[in-house]
């Protein structure tokens, strides 16, 4: 069985992470999960780990937020409750603590290896900019309903409520100017900041961490490139959004340089 996570580093400032594109379980917690794959995959981000070769480092999980949720608190981060999850019920039975123990266990484990990782990358370049990739559904109705409103649910959702906006505004400008010139499926994007969500836990923990090396740009890319109640990705799409991702980084790289502080000032 993979690992839970990998982690690739690279050169230079630019790290993209992907905490919600696993579908594994381990085998004691699949043998107590009651959803079928494709509700889970209604709800994980299924693509997300291939749009991060726009950046030299990557993170990327492989389990499935149903066992562990990397973008939650860690005493939120195992679904418990329906009203944690979308309202499903998730399990056949309670999870017995020890089981809940093994996957914070890794949880753990995870941030401390994300700690390492971000602080190799701004010994090595002063910074690091991270592009934390997820998507959203569009279709809760159902797999023949409508779309979201298009005012509420714009293509690109940028999430800054962590960040120093102060600081960071060049980058967050960039990103959004050079999205939404780009094209999906023959389309321009509607690229917005802050409509739907405004950053999880994974982008709070670094800005709180890192606060003056570090820009988080939270992306959720609404999922106009899958069909997602049968989680089958559109390939020419998913690469088109990948496009997308990469024209962003040279304008927003920049923008980030031009806003770190000197390595004598912290």
């Amino acid at each position: 069985m993979r690992p839970p996570y990998s982690l690739r580093v690279g050169s230079g400032p630019l790290l993209a992470t992907a905490v919600h594109d696993g579908h594994d379980l381990r085998p004691e917690v699949a043998s107590r999960i009651a959803l079928d794959d494709r509700t889970r995959l209604r709800e994980e981000d299924p693509g997300t780990g291939a749009w991060t070769i726009v950046a030299p480092s990557r993170v990327v999980a492989h389990r499935s937020r149903f066992e562990l949720d990397l973008n939650r608190a860690r005493d939120e981060a195992v679904y418990r409750t329906p009203d944690a999850a979308w309202g499903l019920e998730v399990w056949t039975d309670p999870l017995p603590p020890p089981v809940v123990e093994r996957s914070l266990a890794w949880y753990d484990r995870f941030y401390e290896d994300l700690g390492a990782l971000l602080g190799r990358l701004i010994e090595a370049s002063g910074g690091v900019l991270v592009y934390d990739l997820h998507s959203y559904n569009q279709r809760r109705a159902g797999p023949s309903a409508a779309s979201a409103p298009e005012v509420e649910n714009p293509d690109v959702n940028l999430g800054t409520r962590w960040i120093d906006r102060d600081r960071w505004r060049p980058v967050v400008d960039a990103f959004l100017d050079t999205a939404g010139k780009a094209h999906v499926g023959g389309r321009e994007l509607d690229a917005r900041e802050n409509v739907r969500f405004h950053g999880g836990h994974l982008s709070g923990w670094i800005s709180r961490e890192f606060p003056e090396r570090a820009c988080v740009l939270a992306i959720e890319v609404k999922k106009i490139f899958m069909d997602e109640w049968t989680g089958e990705l559109d390939e020419a799409l998913s690469r088109d959004v990948r496009g997308m991702l990469s024209a962003t980084v040279r304008p927003a790289l920049r923008a980030f340089r031009g806003r770190l502080p000197s390595r004598s000032a912290t």
